[in-house]
């Protein structure tokens, strides 16, 4: 149940409604996260600003849906986890690899790496040893694609944030988080 309501882009006004209507005319649709951050517009276009410079930095879109699937797996956040799967589909990710996502692995080594290191910043709240970052190093991230990951881990872990408080309705596909799985499967 929302704990910080959503605005109706119809009623929007201002700034909200501007941003609100760019996000329709790009998405299609305005997803509910969004709607709730248009609450405070400077919220919104913060977080749109800072998703579009990461669209156009170096990191593929299918890398940036599995670090911040990842993120949502290991933040427990049910929103992000549904957005991104859904998302992950659209971009080419089978079912396996968004499992391995979420868990932080890959079949493929130079993506298996990123998502460890994008699990160790979320564990260990950035602090992240010699060895992880000597990891994706080796597997061969630049620096500056290093920096990259950090700050798509960044992102996601606002939108984490954001929907534990905001609890915004999920308007994709429910993916609940892998923990309340096996504990469902357990019972």
């Amino acid at each position: 149940m929302e704990r910080i309501k959503a605005i109706n882009p119809e009623q929007a006004t201002g700034k909200s409604k501007e941003l609100l209507d760019g996000v329709q005319k790009k998405l299609g649709m305005t997803p509910n996260m969004m709607r709730t951050m248009a609450q405070s517009p400077a919220v919104l276009e913060g977080y749109l600003n800072f998703s579009g410079a990461l669209g156009g930095g170096s990191l593929p879109a299918k890398l940036r849906e599995q670090i911040a699937l990842v993120v949502a797996e290991t933040n427990d956040c049910e929103y992000c986890l549904s957005a991104h799967s859904a998302v992950g589909r659209i971009l080419g990710l089978g079912q396996e690899e968004i499992l391995d996502s979420r868990r932080g692995e890959s079949s493929e080594g130079k993506t298996g790496a990123a998502l460890r290191f994008a699990r160790e910043l979320v564990t260990e709240r950035g602090r992240v040893n010699e060895t992880g970052l000597a990891q994706v190093r080796r597997s061969g991230f630049s620096e500056g694609e290093i920096t990259e990951i950090i700050a798509n881990v960044a992102l996601n872990l606002f939108t984490n944030y954001f929907n534990h408080v905001a609890d915004p309705s999920i308007d994709f596909p429910t993916v609940p988080p892998l923990v309340d799985q096996q504990v469902r499967q357990r019972a």
